[in-house]
């Protein structure tokens, strides 16, 4: 059986990882180093220490997302960089493989890091067009929508871009400045129409969008 990676001895482990910790929470007035790159510096620091038993890949992964996110670069959230390094697990066993051949350059890890984000990049902007595309598309079927006042649409309009939104009688007569009666007439009768479904939550109604809502709209 061939040896492909040989890690560090154990009783260094700790040394190492206070060196890694030293090394991310810290940035040396003199010296700058490009926060996605010291994120994979991190990523494979991690890796090579490799001090679980199983896990080491995630963990030093999760420790890339952490840098960059405590960085600022919050488009990382969103992101599936661990989805195409799946993708390419052949390569990035290769990219660790190549750093360790030739004493630890790290340029092959660099190379294929930034290649993996691009793609990852790519992925997100084509998935963001395409929802936008459709969020466009509910919005022009909405404005044909029979029976619906201008407060109804804009409170579904808003709710295309943000599925996750969870709306308030309260909220509602706030933002159009209204009666309690006329804006507990509007949420009870969109979800009456199936756009909205109410849940009690305390002592008040909540309401967020249906799962059908794309396929009511676009039917009418």
């Amino acid at each position: 059986m061939e040896l492909l990676f040989d890690p560090p001895p154990a009783q260094e482990i700790e040394t190492r990882l206070k060196a890694l910790c030293a090394y991310a929470n810290h940035q040396p007035e003199d010296e700058f180093i490009h926060p996605i790159v010291k994120a994979i510096i991190v990523h494979f620091w991690l890796a090579y220490i490799h001090p679980f038993v199983d896990g080491n890949g995630r963990t030093a992964r999760a420790l890339f997302y952490w840098f960059l996110l405590k960085q600022g670069y919050w488009k990382f959230e969103y992101l599936s960089v661990s989805g195409a390094i799946k993708e390419a697990s052949a390569q990035y066993a290769r990219a660790f493989l190549y750093t360790e051949m030739d004493d630890r350059d790290l340029t092959y890890f660099l190379v294929f890091n930034l290649r993996i984000i691009h793609r990852a990049i790519e992925r997100f902007e084509a998935y963001v067009e395409e929802k936008q595309k459709e969020i466009g598309t509910i919005i022009v079927s909405l404005r044909k929508y029979p029976g619906l006042n201008h407060r109804q649409y804009d409170l579904l309009r808003h709710a295309c871009a943000h599925p996750e939104m969870r709306y308030t009688l309260k909220a509602h007569r706030v933002s159009h400045n209204i009666t309690y009666e006329t804006a507990r007439t509007d949420l009870l009768d969109l979800a009456k129409k199936g756009f909205l479904i109410k849940r009690r939550q305390g002592k008040e109604f909540v309401f967020h969008i249906a799962e059908d809502f794309i396929a009511k709209v676009k039917n009418g």
